[in-house]
């Protein structure tokens, strides 16, 4: 499996203290755990993040909707249920709290990862 445990708390400060760059940061690495681990090796996660800048976030948002059904995929490919979060994550990030949708999709990925207390 290539997903890891992140501290939640960690993720969100490190966000706030770059100003929103280590963010970014996060979004590569999730979507290459994501993508590693269910094999999709088409998808690139550098130029998700430049259209994520490019277009101002917009893509950003889509981004939230498809790795949050990602995540869906992959708790069912290991046989684990998670919810469905990716509307309440667009409507947190449209309302500029992407930090809260971050620390949902990392809780998730954790709980994937095997940490015991998510979930």
């Amino acid at each position: 499996m290539y997903i890891r445990n992140k501290s939640i708390p960690m993720v969100i400060i490190l966000s706030l203290v770059t100003c929103g760059i280590y963010y970014y940061v996060w979004m590569y690495q999730t979507s290459e755990e994501i993508n590693n681990s269910l094999g999709d090796t088409l998808e690139n996660s550098g130029l998700e993040i430049l259209l994520t800048i490019i277009t101002c976030g917009i893509y950003g948002l889509y981004w939230l909707y498809k790795y949050n059904h990602k995540i869906l995929r992959l708790a069912t490919n290991m046989g684990k249920s998670v919810s469905d979060n990716s509307i309440i994550c667009i409507i947190l990030a449209i309302f500029g709290f992407a930090i809260v949708s971050q620390g949902i999709m990392q809780s998730q990925i954790n709980f994937l990862a095997g940490d015991p207390t998510q979930q």
